[in-house]
């Protein structure tokens, strides 16, 4: 599968954690996912649009998983796009989807550990490489971000979060969406691979 490591384009430098509102919504908010996990299947609204198709279940079970208690991690934030036209020549597919998922170490401090989250990237990136499918691809990009939540001056609040765009493409959105689930799937076990087991400091 294709790994691309992206720089921050996205204009996601001024994140902070937990985040208020949005470019594109003012009212939307983190969500807990964590603390409430009931969120997962009734508040994300970019993944309602698709409930018919089993991709979309692939990414509930992920971000289960992920806000779940046998995981490290965390998710922050999450974005899906359904099928549209395929703007890239060198893909010769007519559709793509494309989506996003933040993550970041349950433990706040750790994210400022460059070491730490570099590690954690590579590992992601050497999962997902390894893995035969030309069909989907994700992208790896640490973003900087304030953890408001941290103690100490804003100095000492700012670390990074890991933000894993992903892409599938297909001739029709069938196709489409059955590349995105597996390649939800992929990235799935990549993180189950890569990250470090709970309670792990």
């Amino acid at each position: 599968m294709h790994v691309w490591q992206l720089a921050d384009a996205d204009g996601l430098a001024d994140r902070t954690h937990p985040w208020t509102g949005s470019l594109a919504d003012p009212a939307h908010r983190h969500l807990d996912l964590r603390g409430e996990p009931g969120l997962i299947r009734t508040a994300l609204e970019d993944l309602r649009v698709w409930r018919r198709y089993p991709a979309t279940e692939t990414f509930y079970r992920l971000l289960e998983w992920l806000n779940g208690p046998s995981s490290s991690l965390e998710s922050s934030d999450c974005a899906l796009s359904g099928p549209a036209p395929n703007e890239s020549p060198a893909v010769p597919k007519a559709l793509d989807c494309s989506g996003r998922l933040i993550v970041l170490f349950r433990d706040l401090p750790l994210n400022r550990d460059e070491a730490r989250l570099g590690a954690l990237t590579q590992g992601l990136a050497r999962a997902v490489a390894g893995v035969d499918f030309e069909w989907g691809a994700v992208g790896l990009t640490l973003v900087p971000v304030r953890f408001t939540t941290l103690p100490g001056p804003a100095s000492e609040q700012l670390g990074f979060q890991l933000m894993l765009s992903f892409w599938a493409w297909g001739d029709d959105e069938a196709e489409a969406m059955a590349h995105l689930a597996r390649t939800l799937g992929v990235l799935e076990a990549a993180l189950r691979r890569a990250a470090p087991g709970p309670g792990v400091g």
